[in-house]
């Protein structure tokens, strides 16, 4: 079983991250603590902390990178949900074992230095799900 030990964060593609920014400062009071290009990814990220759970918004910096996408397929809005795990590589094993399957066959770095692994919405009830560990 992965048995996460809690919700790292809920990833959310915007089309304009300072105007996101300003939303999520300006309205709801949370403070923007980073924002973080990462280049693989073709995305620009900010993140905000609640309780022990964060915030992550996600700009493409590429209409052809997977945000990118996303927002011409969908438009803006939740795009993931990411559960920390003890270790991703081990998590997503466990999950292929299960019959899910998986994006990331191994994990590999994401924002904020985390190793990171993605789940296949098909296989997780149309929730595009991402693993994460430190």
């Amino acid at each position: 079983m992965i048995k996460p030990t809690h919700i790292e964060h809920i990833g959310i593609a915007v089309s304009n991250l300072q105007e996101a920014i300003r939303y999520y400062e300006e309205v709801l009071g949370l403070e923007c603590y980073a924002i973080e290009e990462v280049a693989d990814q073709k995305v620009r990220t900010a993140f905000f902390k609640i309780g022990d759970t964060k915030i992550e918004l996600l700009e493409s910096t590429d209409p052809e990178g997977p945000i990118g996408k996303f927002i011409e397929k969908k438009g803006p809005g939740i795009h993931h949900i990411a559960f920390a795990v003890d270790n991703v590589d081990n998590a997503l094993k466990e999950a292929e074992s299960k019959g899910i399957q998986l994006i990331d066959k191994q994990g590999r770095k994401g924002a904020e230095n985390l190793n990171i692994g993605f789940l296949h919405p098909k296989s997780t009830f149309g929730v595009l799900t991402e693993l994460c560990s430190k």
